[in-house]
């Protein structure tokens, strides 16, 4: 029965090989195009190729067939909604980015219009985000005095903006947007919780009513302006601030208990700003040390393309900021797009949302307007007003529109104190420690990814903790992949499967057999550890059998159904394997290698040396054949020794 079981099992193939332009091609497509994107058009007469084609990169041409008046009620709701937002944001986070606040509000027209004609998202609202505003302000005004030379400092800004749009867009086209992934969770829970940290404690310089401030971000720093600045402190822009701040964590504490009345702390920024200017206004405070925006000049975005200073010394630095700037907007608004399409259940494909983003900032940058992404705040008011489709954001631009033509004069009395009263109730939501806690308990690594990004923002600068957060996180790939796991199985009673002993403690060993379990690809940079690690196995066992009464150990089995590809050094470590393990008087037996490895193992001859009949497709097989071995071959040899025993006798 044993001799039939192992003549009709089945082999384990090499897979056929195929010539090598069309396995190139295969690679490719497998990396670069998972969701196959090309699918669409097989079959396709060439009119219909071009109309998917159109589609594909203008989603509005896709979905603006169905569009229904129903759509554009719920849409002009949202729109209207999210522009009383949009305006005192865009405003506020303007002069936190020590930019004119009217970029604020040209940054609120002409990206969104871009967005909705490229965007794949139905919830994404489009504007000015505080993170990539302080980052702006961090980075460049280390170069350039906003306050000193504000044109050129304006100009860099737009600069930056653009090459922030072409590596944007370059990811997209690409389709190299695996790269963002490269910011986790951990990475970007303490990055925006830092970052909003230091966002806050930029703005006691409006809360205080100090003329002179530090350009720089760190915690150290900011305290060192604030104390040494006590006797210009002004009590009336602290008793302003501390009553709108107040009254804004009020509003955004009441919508959050009761999710009907979203829209109060929606509104309750706009209403601020309305309110602090008449009070302004009738009290002529601006007189008695509490500073106002002044001037907005009216009129829609200039065009700006003649400002963009590619010949500048400072081009590296915009380049730089540009990269930056635009990777921490592609991550913020691409993880804000998708945690809303999970509430409604549709896809947004990550490579065109690359696309948009960048396109609308090139389009922006050339129109007076400064980064843009999908903030959650503007986002979320959208989902929660009822907003469709992309087209809440034209009536937002819409509204944006009207206030740049005939409204900006309303805003000259408008208390910066408000401003910093708005962009710090914001960043309040931002410090996510639930989410932290939560690391804690799940991830200990992911814990101190998370704290070490956070604390380098916060003690260092918004790129170093950018730095520290991504090296980690890298440190611990490399470190995944140069020390994978690998365990020894065992049997599950009365079953053919077999799993790890440690999560498994019923799981019973087989006696003569090691059975281990490789977890991870093998490549030249655990392709060494491994080998040590599998002699370190085979050392133990080989003790445990000496000091008991059982059987010794006969056969290795390498379960390779977790490997998924091997390298030349992988493949040289495993025939050291083999050699370490034959000198040891053992035998070595593969079970399930994949495809991948059983091509590289017969181009190199390993399965020659091996032998076909010692690969098999499962551990069940395999522990069946080696079982068989060794109770067929025990009577023999105790045969063989009883009669060379007589034969002496004799």
């Amino acid at each position: 029965m044993g001799n039939l079981d192992l003549e009709c099992r089945q082999k384990v193939t090499v897979p056929p090989s195929k010539p090598f332009l069309s396995s190139l091609k295969s690679s490719l497509k497998e990396t670069f195009f998972p969701d196959d994107p090309l699918r669409q058009f097989k079959n396709q007469p060439p009119g219909r190729k071009l109309v998917l084609g159109l589609q594909y990169f203008v989603p509005i041409l896709e979905w603006a067939p169905r569009y229904t008046f129903d759509f554009f009620k719920a849409d002009v709701v949202a729109g209207i909604t999210i522009a009383t937002l949009a305006v005192p944001q865009g405003i506020s986070y303007a002069t936190l980015a020590n930019l004119p606040p009217i970029i604020g509000l040209y940054s609120s027209f002409v990206p969104p219009l871009v967005y909705a004609m490229l965007g794949s998202s139905k919830d994404l609202a489009v504007g000015t985000v505080a993170v990539a505003s302080l980052l702006i302000a961090s980075m460049l005004g280390k170069e350039v005095n906003p306050n000193q030379n504000p044109k050129l400092y304006v100009q860099l800004a737009l600069t930056s903006t653009f090459f922030a749009g072409l590596f944007q867009a370059t990811l997209g086209f690409l389709r190299l947007g695996f790269i963002v992934d490269f910011l986790s969770h951990a990475t970007i829970v303490g990055f925006m919780g830092g970052a909003a940290t230091v966002v806050c404690l930029q703005q006691l310089k409006g809360i205080l009513g100090l003329v002179h401030f530090t350009h720089a971000t760190d915690l150290v720093s900011v305290m060192q302006s604030i104390i040494t600045q006590t006797h210009q402190w002004r009590w009336e822009s602290g008793v302003l601030g501390c009553c709108f701040l107040f009254l804004l964590t009020l509003t955004r504490y009441f919508s959050k208990r009761r999710a009907a009345f979203f829209w109060i702390n929606a509104m309750a920024p706009l209403m601020s700003i309305i309110l602090g200017s008449l009070l302004v206004y009738l009290t002529h405070a601006e007189k008695h040390g509490v500073q106002v925006i002044g001037y907005l000049k009216k009129g829609l975005n200039p065009p700006s393309l003649s400002e963009l200073a590619f010949g500048s010394e400072y081009l590296m630095t915009t380049i730089k900021t540009g990269i930056i700037t635009g990777v921490i907007a592609l991550a913020e608004g691409i993880a804000v797009g998708r945690s809303f399409a999970m509430f409604k259940n549709y896809h947004i494909d990550g490579n065109k949302e690359m696309i948009a983003f960048g396109m609308m900032n090139i389009a922006g940058s050339c129109t007076s307007c400064y980064l843009t992404s999908g903030p959650f705040s503007r986002t979320a008011v959208n989902f929660n007003a009822g907003g469709k489709t992309a087209v809440s954001n034209i009536v937002m631009a819409t509204a944006v529109m009207i206030t740049l033509l005939f409204l900006t004069p309303l805003f000259y009395y408008t208390p910066l104190v408000v401003l910093s009263s708005i962009i710090i109730a914001a960043m309040l939501g931002l410090i996510d420690y639930e989410a932290a806690i939560h690391l804690w308990k799940v991830d200990k690594f992911d814990f101190v990814v998370c704290i070490s990004s956070y604390l380098g923002v916060v003690f260092g600068s918004v790129e170093i903790g950018l730095v520290i957060a991504v090296v980690i996180s890298l440190l611990r790939v490399v470190i995944f992949v140069a020390r994978p796991r690998t365990c020894v199985l065992g049997n599950i009673p009365k079953t053919i499967t077999y799993r790890s002993i440690d999560q498994y403690p019923l799981a019973n060993r087989v006696a003569g057999i090691l059975i281990l379990q490789i977890d991870a690809p093998i490549y030249f940079a655990n392709a060494n550890y491994l080998r040590e690690r599998i002699s370190r196995w085979i050392d133990d066992e080989e003790d445990k059998l000496k000091s008991s009464e059982k059987i010794g150990l006969q056969y290795v089995i390498l379960d390779m159904s977790a490997v998924g590809s091997i390298d030349t050094s992988g493949i040289s470590v495993l025939e050291e394997v083999k050699r370490n393990i034959d000198t040891r008087g053992l035998k070595l037996v593969l079970a399930n290698p994949r495809s991948e490895v059983m091509k590289k193992l017969d181009k190199s001859k390993f399965i020659e040396a091996i032998g076909q009949e010692w690969i098999y497709l499962t551990v069940a097989e395999a522990v069946g054949a080696c079982n068989f071995m060794l109770h067929s071959c025990k009577p023999n040899s105790k045969a063989v020794d009883e009669s060379t025993e007589n034969d002496n006798n004799v």
